[in-house]
C-alpha cells in the first residue's frame, strides 16, 4: 500500500497542561467491559461494546482492521502513528480520532515509548418511536431527540483524520469509571450521561463552533406568570403582596401588574382573591367550619371582608351559597 505521510493534523494542543491522571481505569482496565451498558438516546439504541484503557508496549503493531461499530480512541499518554484511509499520521499525547463502521486503520506504538489508549466501541442502531418512554412536546422529549441525531449525524462525516482532544472528552472515562467504582445512587444513569458526553465532545473537537441546534428559550412573561401563580397557588392561605411577588421574581411591581393583565386580563389582587375564594367554595361544601374559621383558613382578613368580596363574586352570601349547593349528608 502507498503511503502519504501528512501533518495535516489539527492541533490547538493546551499550553502548560500536566498530565492526564487515569490510575482508577489503569487498576481496573476492563471493567466497564463486563457491564451490559445498553440505553436508549432519542431515536438511537446505544450498546457499550467496549470501555476501557489499553496499554501498548514500545513497537506494538495492531494490523489493518476495521469494525462494523464506532470506535473513538483517545491518547492520555506516549505516541505513536495511526493510518487512515491511506493517510499516515502521528499520533502523541492528547490526540483523539474516530474509526466508523467499516473503516479500515492501522495502529502502532513508538519503538521507544509505550503507548495508552482509551478505547470505546460503540454500537448505534436507529430505533423507532416509542410512545410510553414520552414524547410529548411539553417535557422536552423532542429536544433530547433532536440532539441525539444531530450528534450521530456529525459522527457519519467527520474527517478521518486525528485531532487534539481539547474538548476533554477522555475524562469522561475517568467518571463512567468513578462511577462503577464507587457505585452511588444513579450509578447507571451517570456512565450513560458520560458516554453521550464521550460522543458529543468527539464531535465538537473536529466542529470548533456550536452544534446546529437551537436551544429551547421561554417566553419570559409567560414564564414569569406561570412562577407567580404556583406562588399563589402555594401560599394563598398566608399574607401575599404584589411587591413580594414581584421581588420573588426580581422584576417591579409594575412590570408584574402589566404581565397579570396581558396573560389573563386580571390585577394581580383579582387573581389571589379567585384563588381563595376557589378555596373558600371547596371548604364551604365539604367542612363544617365557621364562616369565621373558614376566612381566617383561607387568606381572608376577618368574616365581613369574605361576606363582601364572595357577595359580590357570586351575587350571593357564604351561608346561602352552602345552602343552595352543599349535598345533605347521606
Amino acid at each position: 500500500m502507498h503511503l502519504r505521510r501528512t501533518s495535516a493534523k489539527i492541533d490547538s494542543r493546551p499550553k502548560n497542561r500536566g498530565p492526564l491522571s487515569f490510575q482508577l481505569l489503569r487498576d481496573n482496565r476492563f471493567a466497564l467491559d463486563r457491564l451490559d451498558l445498553k440505553f436508549r438516546w432519542g431515536n438511537y439504541g446505544l450498546r457499550v461494546l467496549r470501555c476501557h484503557l489499553a496499554t501498548f508496549s514500545p513497537g506494538k503493531i495492531v494490523p489493518m482492521h476495521k469494525h462494523s461499530e464506532y470506535e473513538f480512541h483517545f491518547i492520555p499518554s506516549g505516541k505513536g502513528k495511526v493510518i487512515l484511509d491511506g493517510h499516515e499520521y502521528a499520533l502523541q499525547a492528547r490526540d483523539f480520532y474516530m474509526t466508523g463502521p467499516d473503516l479500515a486503520h492501522y495502529q502502532e506504538a513508538d519503538k521507544r515509548d509505550p503507548m495508552e489508549e482509551l478505547c470505546l466501541h460503540i454500537d448505534i442502531q436507529q430505533i423507532g418511536q416509542d410512545d410510553a418512554l414520552g414524547t410529548s412536546r411539553e417535557w422536552g422529549a423532542e429536544l433530547e431527540t433532536q440532539e441525539a441525531a444531530d450528534c450521530v449525524h456529525a459522527l457519519a462525516t467527520l474527517p478521518h483524520v486525528p485531532v487534539v482532544d481539547r474538548c476533554n472528552a477522555m475524562q469522561w472515562f475517568n467518571a463512567a469509571y468513578r462511577a462503577w467504582y464507587e457505585n452511588p445512587y444513579g450509578a447507571y444513569e451517570t456512565m450513560r450521561h458520560c458516554i453521550i458526553q464521550i460522543l458529543l465532545r468527539s464531535v465538537e473537537n473536529y466542529t470548533n463552533c456550536s452544534g446546529p441546534f437551537d436551544l429551547p428559550y421561554r417566553d419570559m412573561n409567560a414564564y414569569r406568570y406561570q412562577l407567580a401563580t404556583q406562588f399563589v397557588q402555594d401560599n394563598y392561605a398566608r399574607p401575599i403582596t404584589l411587591e413580594d411577588v414581584a421581588d420573588r421574581l426580581h422584576i417591579s411591581p409594575r412590570q408584574l401588574q402589566r404581565i397579570f393583565s396581558q396573560q389573563q386580563d386580571l390585577t394581580f389582587r383579582e387573581y389571589v382573591e379567585q384563588v381563595r375564594l376557589t378555596h373558600v367554595c371547596e371548604a364551604l361544601l365539604k367542612s363544617g367550619d365557621s364562616i369565621e374559621q373558614i376566612a381566617e383558613e383561607h387568606g381572608f382578613s376577618s368574616s365581613n371582608y369574605l361576606h363582601y368580596v364572595f357577595k359580590k363574586r357570586f351575587s350571593m352570601t357564604p351561608n346561602e351559597f352552602k345552602r343552595q349547593y352543599r349535598k345533605p349528608p347521606n
